[in-house]
């Protein structure tokens, strides 16, 4: 891994990002040094502009970033870094110095979506109605749409099987609000299980 420090009159800029749900997480800047440090330790450590020094982030507030990977640009002049956030990365308090946790992709937005139309008591919605049949009705849509999705999976359309694998997904969703679970938390299990 080159990374070019001679670009930048020895600092590169350094995205971090929550390597779980790939939310930006803050800006900093690295110098050699902080870099050498930071892969050697894995923890962050950048060059602090303002302190003139190396800073481990975390260092006085105990919310150290764990190094999961580390990328480098195309030009040889820019890091990603995907970490393990230990609690809020921002000094104002905020999960992210891009605001608060909530960057976590379609499906995330989708359950909201659906945690809305359910709590809104929107009438004419195929989600609400479907959820105020009871978690009968709503289990034995999620095993119907599994038993389509492998069904599909056996024959060569292609389109069919994602259409299938999304109501999956879709009824899933709609599953985990009738149990009170979130998608985070079945997340938070799947990390657990990676070793």
């Amino acid at each position: 891994m080159i990374i070019d420090f001679s670009k930048t009159n020895g600092l590169v800029p350094v995205i971090i990002q929550d390597c779980r749900s790939l939310q930006v997480l803050m800006l900093g800047y690295m110098n050699e040094e902080a870099f050498e440090k930071t892969e050697k330790e894995g923890i962050v450590t950048f060059f602090s502009r303002s302190k003139n020094r190396l800073w481990t982030k975390g260092e006085e507030s105990g919310n150290f970033l764990k190094v999961k990977d580390i990328q480098i640009d195309c030009d040889n002049d820019t890091i990603l870094i995907k970490a393990i956030p230990k609690n809020v990365v921002c000094h104002t308090g905020s999960f992210s110095c891009f605001g608060e946790k909530d960057a976590k992709g379609f499906l995330y937005e989708l359950e909201d979506k659906i945690s809305q139309r359910i709590d809104d008591k929107v009438e004419s919605s195929y989600t609400y109605s479907l959820f105020e049949r009871g978690i009968n009705k709503v289990a034995q849509k999620v095993g119907e749409e599994a038993v389509e999705l492998v069904i599909e999976a056996k024959d060569n359309n292609d389109d069919l099987f994602k259409n299938e694998a999304a109501d999956l997904l879709y009824h899933f969703l709609i599953l985990l609000k009738a149990k009170s679970f979130s998608l985070e938390e079945i997340e938070q299990v799947l990390q657990t299980r990676d070793k």
